[in-house]
């Protein structure tokens, strides 16, 4: 009971600290400007957003813009204006593995614990300017994802739109955790399930308790000498596609090989998650079928510097150089690329250090923004919603500090946040 009752002082604690953030609400029409605006697609200067309630009611050069009776105005001068940022691969239940190790978090946090560490990520990232997450598998926190999304929904807590896919799924045995005296009976991280008729009842069960949508792990680290190796068949996962398609959600999939990646696309998942060792003809595969690349650049050198890897006066270690190949491969190849991080890797409400390799590793500056923006929306089927300052979108606004298009270090200075027409932060 004593641990029960610390377990639940620490996530009064954390929700306390949440409502810390005064969140501004008004009726009234609010105007906003800035020196530039990106609208998801192009920077403007001369611009600016015309709000009213959740939604953004006008957007486009401020001397079109019609003057409202009780109009109230934010001029952010110096600064950017973008849509709420969409972070396309999150996990809210984990945190930062030079921490604790993932292996150590699944098998002695409790939920609770876990649950009062999410809300204060979830309050994180939406300060950090990211308005939507894709949160993808709670890693043996059950469905307590669905818990926090609503508690977010409701207004308890603060904190960024999320979709959700719950347990994730996994073949038997492929994934952790993992001792060395099998008898032990542990938390599983995901949840297994095996051929057509295991993974239809799991994929509804999911569903039923509030999945947004499914992952698949296509591969992963049980092949001899824990070599990363196809799991699912090509008939499991189109099987996976075709049930959860009926409901009309998406199918995601972990995959770094290239025969797990061939599985998946062949499938017809949305994205693949990570993609290192993605070649030509995956890529063209990809391209193809329309299937967009999460690559997750710094899950790669996050965890890399955890094992004593020093990116300033070392070489860069065979998974990262492989990350890197694989990713600008992509780009050649038109892949559609997501903007992800694989967050809880590292630290919440760092997100745009992802943005930072992106750009290191050969993407310009312009088309991360897209990617983090209206790139994100369409993949994940909510460009009529978010993704773009635009009439009749949420209200989903940040601003940052400078320009940037011109140094995408910029966003990691965020100076304002509005979700669905609530101020979050203001200068």
């Amino acid at each position: 009971m004593m641990v029960q009752f610390r377990h639940f002082l620490m996530l009064l604690f954390s929700v306390c600290l949440c409502f810390s953030i005064k969140a501004q609400t008004t009726d009234s029409f609010i105007l906003i400007k800035a020196d530039r605006v990106f609208d998801g697609e192009q920077m403007h200067s001369g611009w600016a957003i015309l709000v009213k309630g959740k939604t953004i009611v006008e957007a486009g050069p401020l001397e079109s813009l019609s003057a409202r009776q009780g109009q109230i105005t934010i001029d952010l001068k110096g600064k950017t204006l973008l849509p709420g940022l969409i972070e396309g691969h999150s996990h809210l239940l984990l945190h930062p593995y030079n921490e604790n190790s993932w292996q150590n978090q699944v098998l002695e946090e409790s939920e609770a614990e876990r649950v009062a560490r999410a809300v204060n990520h979830a309050r994180a990232t939406l300060l950090a300017g990211f308005t939507t997450v894709r949160d993808l598998g709670s890693e043996g926190a059950g469905y307590a994802d669905v818990g926090l999304k609503s508690a977010i929904e409701k207004g308890i807590i603060p904190g960024p739109r999320m979709l959700i896919a719950t347990r994730a799924i996994v073949a038997t045995g492929t994934y952790g955790p993992k001792l060395g005296n099998t008898s032990h009976l542990l938390v599983k991280a995901a949840a297994e399930a095996d051929g057509v008729e295991g993974l239809t009842r799991e994929i509804r069960q999911q569903i039923g308790n509030g999945a947004d949508l499914i992952k698949l792990y296509a591969d992963y680290r049980w092949g001899l000498n824990n070599n990363s190796a196809p799991t699912f068949t090509l008939e499991e996962m189109r099987k996976a596609v075709e049930v959860s398609a009926s409901s009309g959600r998406q199918v995601v999939a972990h995959a770094s090989t290239i025969e797990g990646m061939k599985r998946a696309t062949l499938a017809g998942v949305s994205t693949i998650e990570h993609g290192d060792y993605g070649n030509e003809e995956v890529f063209d595969l990809m391209f193809t079928y329309k299937t967009a690349l999460c690559a997750t650049l710094n899950a790669a050198e996050a965890s890399a510097s955890y094992n004593g890897w020093n990116k300033q006066t070392m070489q860069p270690t065979e998974r990262i150089q492989a990350k890197k190949k694989s990713f600008q491969l992509a780009l050649q190849k038109g892949v559609t690329i997501c903007f992800g991080g694989d967050v809880g890797v590292f630290k919440h409400g760092d997100n745009a250090r992802e943005m930072e390799l992106m750009v290191e590793y050969g993407m310009t500056s312009l088309k991360v923004l897209q990617s983090a923006t209206s790139v994100n929306a369409k993949v994940f089927g909510m460009a009529h919603k978010i993704g773009k300052l635009q009439k009749g979108l949420l209200a989903d606004i940040v601003a940052v500090e400078g320009n940037p298009v011109e140094n995408i270090a910029a966003m990691r200075k965020v100076s304002f946040v509005m979700k669905e027409g609530i101020i979050y932060l203001q200068p």
